[in-house]
């Protein structure tokens, strides 16, 4: 591995370390996440799970080897109600989050500002999507307290069974400029040969099959290599996922250097909403009649205001009506 490469924020790093059997990728992102989350002026608590939330999908989203789109997106009762956020492929990331600002206030004044708490219970859904002409694939985790870095180990216990570890991060720093936000991540797997080998890596102790035996000071049950895999990648500290004086190459060649890490070509990411009026009308054509009577301002206009990016659109009675006819 060629060290270094550069600090480039807003790139998504694959990389593999092979004596160990894993694969993963790594995110930072700069001005993408500073965008969503200034445009929006969330609180300082509400832009940080957001920042986590925009980490995970860049992570997850990357993945995708066709065209489509990957989301996430939570419903709880906590007082962030709702999280949005799109990767379409190959590059294009969105977000937003509705929240109560008083329930955030209350919660950050009882020391309880962490994703966990402001999410709350509720579900955590990760829909692939490839289009009207393929069917969708939706995993399900329940949210009942835990983080996102949890949520996300939970899901591919269950959906994808592939040893997964995940470390999230998000920071807001000072500059001569002001203030810019960061976020980054880091995924890894364990992906050996063996389908059973794999199985057999993360279960518990207490599930492992009768008759199986500890190796090397491995719990039974659990593999070395993905033991030890778990155990460099639990090593990050936060502010290392979000320094800029700190690139992906340099982070992995820290973590690895002993095992040896190849890393692969980046894959940018960049800040952007795919609405557009046509989009806005078709939504529109969805409600029912006295719906978008309701919608209509005292001017005799309807006023759509996109959640992603605050673009606002004004679109007039009859054009609504117009397009409803065409759908």
């Amino acid at each position: 591995m060629s060290l270094p490469l550069d600090g480039s924020d807003d790139l998504i790093l694959p990389f593999a370390v092979e004596p160990l059997d894993l694969r993963g990728r790594v995110v930072r992102l700069g001005p993408s996440i500073d965008t969503m989350i200034k445009r929006h002026g969330y609180p300082e608590a509400v832009a940080r799970v957001l920042g986590e939330a925009a980490a995970l999908t860049a992570l997850l989203g990357s993945s995708l080897k066709f065209e489509g789109r990957f989301q996430l997106q939570t419903r709880t009762d906590g007082p962030v109600e709702m999280i949005v956020v799109d990767f379409d492929t190959p590059d294009r990331l969105r977000a937003f989050i509705r929240f109560d600002a008083d329930r955030v206030a209350q919660s950050v004044a009882a020391g309880r500002a962490d994703a966990a708490h402001l999410i709350g219970h509720g579900h955590l859904a990760m829909t692939i999507d490839q289009g009207p002409s393929m069917s969708r694939y939706q995993g399900v985790v329940p949210m009942e307290g835990q983080s996102l870095e949890e949520a996300a180990h939970q899901y591919f216990r269950q959906s994808e069974q592939i040893p997964t570890r995940v470390r999230l991060a998000v920071a807001e720093q000072l500059g001569e400029g002001g203030s810019t936000w960061r976020a980054g991540g880091l995924l890894a797997q364990f992906m050996p040969a063996s389908i059973d080998r794999q199985r057999q890596a993360d279960l518990d102790p207490g599930d492992a099959p009768e008759g199986t035996t500890a190796s090397h000071g491995a719990e039974a049950g659990e593999d070395d290599a993905w033991m030890e895999g778990k155990a460099l990648v639990d090593t990050i500290a936060d502010h290392e996922l979000v320094d800029p004086a700190l690139s992906s190459e340099r982070l992995l060649y820290r973590l690895f250097h002993e095992r040896g890490v190849r890393v692969f070509a980046g894959l940018p990411v960049r800040e952007g909403c795919n609405c557009n009026r046509d989009r806005i009308m078709r939504m529109l054509a969805s409600f029912s009649a006295p719906e978008r009577r309701d919608m209509v301002r005292e001017d005799g206009r309807i006023g759509v205001t996109c959640e992603f990016c605050s673009r606002e659109y004004e679109l007039s009675v009859e054009e609504v009506e117009a397009a409803v006819k065409d759908a």
